[in-house]
């Protein structure tokens, strides 16, 4: 080489070496930069300078909190208990008896006695029951209107009275004058009975004068009786009529024509039977309808011919009587419960006789 391009040579070889040194800093300080340039594209074009790779900036991951499931715990059962003073649970009180207050052989315009148990009427409260013979002599309109109208007539006493006839009721043609008074109350004017319920109980009212209305069995009154208790059956049965089956009393005594209805009653194991006719009061034991004493099925009868018109004396006592009085006015008052009964004679103001007792339904 000449000495003349020497110079130039050296100067080619500086300029080369000085742009060559970035070039050799940049590839030793990012050689993971080249290890990740990816492999060139076949092919030709304009080389591309790589972008710097920055790594992506991903979010943190949050993991859920995991809440521990409990099983719950139950609280233990505690008795209940009663707030404090708190009253005592009772248990349903039973309905009230049903009453039945009455008598028979009642009102005449020649006595006073009528008034004075009307008075006592005036003070009880139930169901008022006539036991026939409601006004003496003949039973006629008038007599009702001028001689038990004043007295078991009162409005408040006739309003719930459920009637009986009697023979004296008869001595007018239908007991026509009975049956014009009391209306609907007295039933059907051909028949003279029927029935109707108090509370719990089963009421029969029958016509005991017979020969106006048989009473003989399997004659009408007596197979609608048995007809009536086959299709009603209570625990607890009372009938009425005005003829005594047994009576001691001396004027008229017991009568057989109503024994079938007895024995009616009896088969279908009635309790009760209430008559008059006799005028005294007089009770029975426990009887079968031939008189036979019967502490088990047997029906008790009571003969309350005490409403005011007259007193009578004593015949022949009769087997199984057990209470008698032939000198006091008063009125019969029953307490007829679900399956029990009791009874009260309540005299008139200025006398004493009285009788009570109880008893419980077949």
């Amino acid at each position: 080489m000449s000495e003349r391009f020497k110079p130039v040579a050296v100067a080619i070889v500086a300029i080369l070496v000085i742009g060559l040194v970035p070039v050799i800093a940049l590839a030793v300080s990012r050689p993971s930069a080249q290890a990740a340039k990816p492999p060139a594209a076949s092919g030709h074009g304009p080389k591309k300078t790589p972008r710097p790779t920055t790594a992506p900036t991903v979010a943190p991951t949050i993991l859920p909190t995991i809440v521990p499931t409990l099983t719950p715990t139950q609280p233990p059962t505690a008795a209940p208990t009663s707030p404090p003073n708190a009253p005592p649970t009772l248990p349903a009180s039973p309905a009230p008896p049903a009453v039945l207050v009455g008598a028979g052989d009642i009102a005449s315009c020649s006595s006073t006695g009528d008034e004075a148990t009307a008075n006592l009427l005036d003070t009880i409260a139930g169901t008022v029951f006539t036991l026939g013979d409601n006004v003496y002599d003949s039973g006629t309109a008038t007599e009702f209107s001028d001689c038990y109208n004043p007295s078991w007539g009162r409005q408040l006493i006739k309003d719930r009275t459920r009637p009986v006839s009697g023979n004296h009721d008869y001595n007018t043609p239908g007991a026509s004058g009975y049956y014009g008074y009391f209306g609907v109350a007295a039933g059907d004017p051909t028949k003279g009975y029927y029935a109707y319920d108090a509370g719990t109980w089963r009421v029969y009212v029958l016509n005991s004068n017979c020969s106006f209305v048989s009473c003989a069995a399997g004659q009408a009154q007596e197979l609608w009786l048995r007809a009536d208790l086959a299709a009603n059956p209570r625990a607890c049965v009372v009938a009425m009529w005005h003829h005594a089956r047994f009576s001691s009393g001396g004027e008229h005594g017991s009568s057989t024509a109503t024994q079938a209805l007895w024995q009616a009653l009896y088969d279908f194991n009635a309790d009760l039977v209430l008559t008059g006719h006799d005028h005294n009061y007089e009770r029975f034991a426990p009887q079968t309808a031939g008189g036979a004493l019967d502490n088990a099925r047997g029906i008790v009868e009571f003969v309350v011919g005490t409403g005011g018109r007259s007193h009578y004396t004593w015949g022949t006592i009769r087997a199984n009587s057990l209470v008698r009085d032939n000198t006091t006015f008063g009125v019969l008052r029953l307490a007829l419960s679900a399956t029990s009964w009791s009874f009260l004679f309540i005299p008139v103001a200025g006398q004493t006789f009285t009788d009570s007792g109880t008893g419980t339904c077949h």
